[in-house]
């Protein structure tokens, strides 16, 4: 049978191998459960290292490990992490509890945030809020008069609620990522305005992004290898195969790297944008190669009789729209034209 452990995305030592193989373990019992997955972030957030730390290649290899095994539970774990880390940088305590991200940008009058006495107060209504009504906590961009800040909110207060029946999504269906409306939500600012997207820490979390896509496409990848091994394969059931090991073997590289790089500090500023915009390019074309490999070499059986792999795809091509395809791609034409460093 086709290898169910860890996603390793470079050397490890044997204590972090044994770690997250027990990461894995621990998965298999949380697969699309949302409870389950929040008891389990709250646990391994205390114990997985933050990026920049020396252990890069660690955390985002556990990331891919929980991507291959579901999904849903990745959505819940990769935001609370990326949590943890922004206030680690930020200097801020970490109440404890569950954390998501929310500072994606959504359509009408956005989010304000305005002083009040030491604190800030919230009013207005945020999108792309994933988990908001079962969370406890969420770092949250709002405006502040012409600049964007970061605020840290409770989520159970009376101010912030979760709005219902906005989720139709066909993937990642137990993670409801509909809007919040915020009002009177009483917050505390973390970092300065404009801080959340200048810090070297906000590329570090796209690439970490990344490795979730690497670790869903592997878990997509695992169900053609077991197809494989089920029967005797025909050449192009061997030729998707081959294809597929080089397209995630490339994915695992340059996250690599890119860890290798975080660690040793020379992924801030502009480099770590460019990275962060390279390495997503690639982990994201290897993903979505793979998607098309096994709808071909697969064909409609498992997509209409498997629920694992057809809920896995389903998640995986939406997960994957957090990459913004050729827009990103003249982000990154546009900043080699700027900074006039290409590498190559």
């Amino acid at each position: 049978m086709p290898d169910r452990g860890p996603v390793l995305l470079g050397e490890v030592t044997d204590d972090e191998h044994d770690e997250l193989a027990d990461l894995v373990d621990r998965a298999r019992d949380a697969v699309d459960d949302v409870p389950a997955a929040l008891e389990l972030a709250g646990v391994v957030g205390t114990q997985l290292p933050v990026p920049g730390a020396g252990r890069t290649v660690h955390l985002w290899s556990a990331l891919a490990s929980v991507a291959a095994i579901d999904l849903t539970l990745a959505r819940v774990l990769e935001p609370h992490l990326d949590a943890l880390a922004i206030l680690d940088q930020a200097g801020e305590p970490a109440p404890s509890g569950t954390w998501g991200v929310y500072a994606a940008e959504g359509p009408g009058e956005p989010l304000r945030a305005r002083p009040s006495g030491s604190a800030y107060v919230l009013d207005g209504r945020k999108h792309w809020c994933s988990l908001a009504g079962v969370l406890d906590h969420a770092l949250v961009s709002a405006w502040v008069g012409d600049e964007r800040q970061l605020f840290a909110v409770d989520l159970t207060q009376p101010g912030a609620t979760a709005v219902p029946g906005t989720w139709v999504g066909r993937g990642l269906t137990a993670v409801d990522s509909g809007p919040v409306d915020l009002d009177g939500a009483t917050a505390r600012a973390v970092g300065a305005p404009g801080w959340y997207l200048e810090r070297p820490g906000f590329a570090w979390g796209g690439i970490g992004v990344a490795a979730v896509w690497l670790g869903g496409a592997v878990g997509v990848a695992r169900r053609m290898l077991a197809a494989a091994d089920a029967r005797l394969p025909d050449q192009v059931a061997t030729m998707h195969l081959g294809a597929v090991d080089a397209a995630l073997h490339a994915a695992r590289c340059v996250l690599e790297q890119a860890a290798r790089a975080v660690d040793d500090g020379d992924l801030g500023g502009g480099n770590g944008w460019r990275a962060a915009l390279r390495v997503r390019e690639v982990v994201a074309n290897a993903a979505e190669d793979v998607l098309r490999r096994a709808a071909h070499g697969l064909g409609p059986g498992p997509l209409a009789t498997d629920e694992d792999h057809a809920r896995r795809v389903a998640d995986l091509e939406l997960y994957l729209r957090q990459w913004h395809a050729e827009r990103d791609q003249a982000a990154l034409g546009a900043e080699l034209l700027r900074a006039g460093a290409t590498g190559w």
